[in-house]
């Protein structure tokens, strides 16, 4: 072999080797944590009966939501904010420190919201006061600290420190784990003891990133109204679409939980699980995906986004075909009390695959700035079209069209962030004014 071929073979390796490590730690760790939190959630269709479940399923699905609304993305702000600068500690606290101020601004919006609209989603569930307001409080101690660990999350990752980051979730996934059969074997286990076992890995998360984040800075941040203004301005356009995706992200819970019967709900919330062998996948985007291609040379994006969103599309197309082929395999995972859901698993993979290629680009799209105004309002707008022909002829108290109607806005928010991806690479990335903290080359 010429100096010359080794020398490229040297290249090849020396570009291949760090990201197949990063890969692999990945899947080793966060692997373990999914298929701890896949086995939770699982453990909890099969042992809890169908009317705990679906207080179970209520809860968290809510939960979801209001997590979404009480970020509304910005916390996503910090890696593009930062860029290539991870070794300005105090740049990064001064971030942090002024993403906090925001955040509790939007929690005492969101907290109030709460306290008045979800007795009334749940009204047709028969629940008592005394357990719809503990549901409550429940949310509201959740949702503040799922907010703490995505922001000091995000400090880890910038300073890539993903082994402590991947330590504490799974801690916090087999933690919950042994302590739910621990509760099972002591006949204590019902609704209320599984959500706050559940509440008590998201704290001990967020309290983890907390004292984590601390010791890696050592600096005090100091909030200041010019890096208001960069996260603002850098996550504004995406704000109508994140606040709509935060109810679109449970709107076939929301539906089937204002509409139908208990037995509905429990089977949408069984169904959702197995769309959490996702999970996976979408953790990659932050952790992997959204670093990788913020700091990626322009010229090599264009290949680098057509291979990875084409390797996500074929993953999303597998699930979907073994869930056509072998619909028992899924269904046997859920237990017999939602054994005749043959249907309904396939309709779940389809929509399932579809918001896995859809987040892909979104990730990428954020990490190079392709965040436009009328991205989210065409996705709003199509979604809605989709959705208002769903509302006008269908019956949504039916888990079957519920599932549908999640299948079609699916596809399109996967159409347009598609179509922001090209338009994107044809126009550039957004400008912020003032703020040009991303080199040339990315």
């Amino acid at each position: 072999m010429t100096n010359q071929g080794i020398s490229e073979l040297d290249k090849t390796k020396a570009f291949l080797y760090p990201k197949i490590r990063h890969v692999l730690h990945f899947l080793t760790k966060q692997g373990i944590t999914m298929a701890g939190n896949l086995l939770y959630g699982l453990l909890c269709v099969r042992l809890l009966p169908v009317s705990d479940y679906a207080m179970f399923v209520v809860v968290f699905g809510i939960q979801g939501t209001l997590v979404v609304l009480m970020d509304v993305g910005i916390s996503g702000s910090l890696i593009p904010l930062v860029g290539d600068r991870i070794e300005d500690r105090q740049l990064i606290a001064d971030y942090l420190a002024s993403l906090r101020q925001l955040a509790h601004w939007l929690f005492m919006f969101v907290a109030p919201i709460t306290i008045i609209v979800y007795p009334i989603l749940v009204r047709n569930r028969q629940w008592s006061w005394q357990v719809v307001s503990g549901m409550v409080a429940i949310l509201l101690f959740s949702i503040w600290f799922a907010r703490v660990g995505s922001s000091y999350g995000a400090v880890l990752i910038i300073r890539r420190d993903r082994s402590a980051w991947y330590q504490a979730q799974m801690v916090a996934s087999l933690g919950t784990l042994v302590l739910l059969l621990a509760f099972r074997q002591l006949h204590w286990l019902n609704a209320f003891s599984a959500i706050l076992i559940n509440v008590a890995g998201i704290f001990s998360i967020a309290v983890t990133y907390f004292l984590r984040a601390q010791h890696l800075l050592r600096v005090t941040g100091v909030p200041s109204k010019e890096k208001r203004s960069a996260i603002i301005q850098l996550t504004l356009p995406a704000t109508p679409g994140v606040i709509f995706y935060a109810l679109q992200g449970q709107i076939s819970l929301l539906l089937i939980t204002v509409f139908g019967r208990t037995m509905a709900v429990a089977s949408v919330g069984a169904l959702g699980r197995l769309a959490q062998i996702f999970t996976l996948f979408l953790q990659m985007n932050p952790l992997l995906v959204e670093p990788y291609f913020a700091k990626l040379p322009r010229n090599r994006l264009k290949a680098n986004y057509i291979g990875a969103v084409a390797t996500t599309g074929v993953v999303g197309l597998a699930f979907v075909a073994l869930a056509w082929i072998f619909p028992e395999a899924f269904l046997w995972i859920l237990g017999p009390r939602y054994a005749g859901l043959r249907v309904e698993v396939l309709l779940v993979m389809v929509g399932s695959a579809f918001r896995l290629v859809a987040g892909f680009a979104a990730t990428i799209n954020g990490s190079r700035r392709f965040n436009y105004w009328w991205h989210n309002l065409s996705t709003i707008v199509l979604t809605l079209l989709v959705q208002g022909i769903f509302l006008w002829k269908t019956d949504l108290g039916s888990i079957r069209v519920v599932l549908w109607f999640g299948v079609a806005s699916s596809a399109a928010s996967m159409v347009v962030n598609l179509l922001c991806s090209v338009y994107g690479f044809v126009r550039g990335p957004r400008k912020i004014d003032g703020h040009d903290f991303i080199p040339e080359r990315i």
